[in-house]
């Protein structure tokens, strides 16, 4: 299967699917995925009047590039099945799962779309982690579906479902944040980070954002849109980064065809770890770079 590490997923922005307004704005701003929320975007007595909204939204907007999902309710909420059968037949690029607690879960939603889709493209599953069972059971949750291309770390309900306290250092979340991490690493699939709730706070996005980079993550979430840009730049490869990158994969192509292992590269010691490293600055480079042409067209 293809793996969510072929598109770009930097910044995935939500959107109330109660309000078209926001819905339409949504779709102009470049964001590498832009999520019609149907679950706490909404309020409960406006969840039925948001189905039809979202799935004209998905039908009749114009994303550019940027990918399309709609956020269902979580399974057993019992307003998931009325959610699929509303938004499935719109054709949405992904549908995203909140507070995905087993496998099944994913397999349920992939089962029901199967038989409510049309068209030549699946579409693709990205799941959520929000609670301590999720995070228990997230290997195999990571490896439930071909569907499934990414999940996303959902830090602030994590935190209340084991009674811990946000900080600003980010301490209490941070074994689920990396066990995420190293759960879809492991199966192939794109880890997306929390939220950064204080809009308002431009270089404190940046500074998390910029945590969740060095983590191993290849997105974060937003609520805003003035979150969009410096979401994307964080995931973004800097131009210094892809240069030593390429020298990296450069040098390592000559040293290994000439049966060499390790090598010296400015005084430092390459191996195989360093290597993957740089070929995984330049793969990142590679999604971003198309993606910026995509919207040039």
């Amino acid at each position: 299967m293809e793996t969510g590490e072929t598109r770009a997923r930097r910044c995935i922005l939500y959107v109330p699917g109660s309000d078209t307004r926001k819905m339409e704005k949504a779709a102009t701003l470049g964001a590498d995925c832009v999520c019609f929320d149907l679950e706490d975007g909404v309020a409960w007595n406006q969840k039925e009047n948001a189905r039809p909204l979202v799935a004209r939204a998905l039908r009749e907007l114009n994303f550019g590039v940027s990918e399309k999902l709609a956020r269902i309710n979580a399974i057993g909420s019992g307003m998931e099945r009325a959610d699929l059968e509303a938004v499935v037949p719109a054709r949405p690029d992904a549908i995203v799962i909140p507070k995905v607690s087993d496998a099944e879960q994913i397999k349920w939603v992939s089962e029901t779309i199967q038989r409510l889709e049309t068209g030549d493209s699946p579409i693709v599953l990205i799941g959520m982690i929000e609670n301590a069972r999720g995070l228990m059971n997230v290997r195999e949750i990571a490896s439930a579906d071909a569907r499934l291309q990414a999940l996303i770390f959902g830090a602030e309900d994590y935190a209340a479902d084991v009674g811990a306290t946000r900080t600003r250092e980010g301490l209490e979340v941070l074994y689920a944040r990396s066990a995420i991490v190293a759960a879809c690493a492991a199966s192939g699939i794109q880890a997306i980070d929390l939220l950064y709730l204080d809009f308002r706070d431009p270089e404190g996005l940046r500074t998390e954002a910029t945590r969740g980079a060095q983590l191993g993550y290849a997105g974060m979430q937003a609520i805003h849109p003035n979150q969009v840009e410096i979401v994307q730049e964080a995931f973004t490869p800097s131009a210094d980064a892809i240069a030593n990158a390429r020298r990296i994969v450069e040098a390592a192509r000559e040293h290994l065809n000439a049966g060499h292992g390790a090598f010296a590269l400015d005084n430092k010691m390459v191996d195989m770890p360093i290597i993957k490293a740089a070929e995984r600055v330049l793969a990142r480079a590679r999604r971003t770079n198309s993606r910026k042409l995509g919207n040039e067209t």
